[in-house]
């Protein structure tokens, strides 16, 4: 089949996928599959081609991620049960003060907290971000705003244990430890370079605080009902009420543990085995590329182990904590919101495996050289386009990465700078198609207009500057 009329084909069969889920309100991971069999099938692979490698590409991802997914959903659900998050930022401002407190908000956020779902750290942190606000002066909601939403949507895409950052490593076969290391190499700059550019328009007349922001008195009734959520989610069974929340376009409510002890353990005892398992992994990756190899430590520092370790860890912490019955509740919640977001990430795995199997990465690699910055644009230009038609980073990510994935060993790209590539692509106009620009915008005091400002914009000055990141890391890898 000629090269032009395949290039038309994935083109014609992305942009249906984008139909179906954006106008045809078709569910993303039914979208992304039938996409698959379209491009299969319109490519020459036939019937039983088509199936077999839709279901070894899901097969595939999940074998590299499926467990690293369910581990870091577990612990955050349990982490945030404990009450650990408003714990973590009511000490950040004490330390910080207000001029540091939006940076070490959005790294703590950004790097630290991963392992929660972006959702769920949304809903725990925007009240305890509301109450600093009026410590940072008259453009104080703006300022924490935006580094909320830099923060999560970076941390989401280029951070592990990020739910799309494992699925990007998964799909792309970088290994974990490597992510972790690189993903944090871009990930703290983009954070601290993106606030500060937002930092220094804000008072320079970008934010309108009378146009941009509710009034007192309409934010007060709100957050009076965010700082009572301990009796709304007694009442309601432990969910958010009124707060229908999704991961990209999938629906799901979340569970928040806001149950606070008069004598409470020590903060870092909380967070020790998570730290425990990210510094395992760092360690293996750094031995590897060291060229040092210890049985023992190999075991220990693979991802899946090291996750294991902090999961076990987190549930003896919470025991001792909350109670053995609250930490098999927040288990059970763990559980129910790891399903949707691992049949996702296994569709998009689909569909990487047809698009290579088409001969995509033949085509793609005649037209990139070995170490040219020509691939990394095209990624995160392709992502960029996604999200902003269907407003998911996460199937935006995996889509762009999936397209460019078979070109990487041809041209001698390392792939961990497409993942980031098109993590950073995946970041890019963050607007009214995600929930969670509307989140934002309600549990933050803002308008509309405002979190345009604070979300949209903040978040697209963080893609380039990840992008920038990305590009200047390739320079050395």
């Amino acid at each position: 089949m000629a090269d032009w009329l395949i290039l038309t084909i994935t083109g014609a069969v992305i942009l249906a996928i984008v139909v179906m889920i954006v106008q045809m309100r078709i569910n993303p991971v039914v979208s992304l599959v039938i996409g698959a069999a379209v491009l299969g099938l319109a490519t020459g692979m036939g019937a039983t081609g088509t199936t077999e490698t839709i279901m070894q590409g899901f097969g595939d991802i999940m074998f590299e991620v499926g467990l690293l997914i369910a581990w870091g959903v577990l612990m955050g659900s349990i982490l945030n049960e404990m009450g650990a998050i408003q714990r973590l930022v009511d000490g950040l401002l004490r330390i910080f003060g207000p001029r540091g407190v939006p940076y070490a908000f959005g790294l703590t956020l950004g790097t630290l907290l991963q392992s929660i779902f972006l959702d769920v750290l949304l809903v725990m942190s925007a009240p305890l971000a509301r109450r600093i606000a009026p410590h940072l002066g008259k453009y104080g909601t703006a300022k924490m705003a935006t580094a909320m939403a830099i923060s999560l949507e970076c941390g989401i895409v280029l951070m592990v244990p990020g739910v799309a950052t494992l699925a990007l490593a998964g799909l792309l076969s970088v290994p974990l430890g490597k992510m972790l290391i690189f993903g944090l190499i871009v990930i703290v700059p983009t954070i601290v370079i993106s606030i500060a550019i937002m930092n220094f328009f804000i008072p320079r007349g970008l934010w309108k605080i009378e146009q941009d922001q509710e009034s007192p008195d309409d934010g007060e009734s709100e957050l009076a009902a965010m700082d009572s959520g301990s009796t709304q989610t007694e009442a309601k069974g432990g969910l958010v009420d009124g707060h229908g929340t999704r991961v990209g376009l999938l629906p799901r409510q979340v569970h928040q543990g806001v149950t606070r002890q008069e004598k409470e353990p020590p903060l870092i005892l909380l967070f020790t085995p998570m730290l425990l398992a990210l510094g395992l992994i760092a360690s293996g990756a750094i031995l590897d590329m060291v060229g040092l190899s210890s049985p023992p430590m190999d075991f220990l520092s693979s991802p899946v182990i090291a996750l294991l370790i902090s999961l076990l860890g987190t549930s003896y912490v919470g025991r001792f904590t909350i109670g053995r019955k609250r930490v098999e509740s927040a288990v059970v919640n763990g559980f129910r919101e790891s399903g949707q977001i691992l049949i996702l990430t296994g569709a998009g795995g689909s569909l990487a495996a047809v698009v290579a199997e088409s001969g995509m990465g033949d085509i793609l690699g005649q037209y990139f050289s070995a170490g040219s910055f020509a691939p990394l644009l095209t990624v995160w230009v392709i992502a960029a386009v996604l999200h902003v038609a269907v407003g998911s980073v996460s199937i935006s990510a995996i889509t762009a990465a999936g397209l460019l994935a078979p070109v990487a060993p041809q041209i001698g790209l390392d792939p961990v700078l497409i993942a980031l590539a098109a993590g950073a692509g995946s970041l890019f106009l963050v607007h009214v198609t995600s929930n969670t620009f509307w989140l934002l915008q309600s549990m933050l005091g803002q308008t509309t207009k405002g979190t345009l400002k604070s979300c949209s914009l903040g978040v697209s000055v963080a893609s380039v500057v990840a992008l920038g990141c990305t590009l200047a890391l390739g320079l050395f890898i």
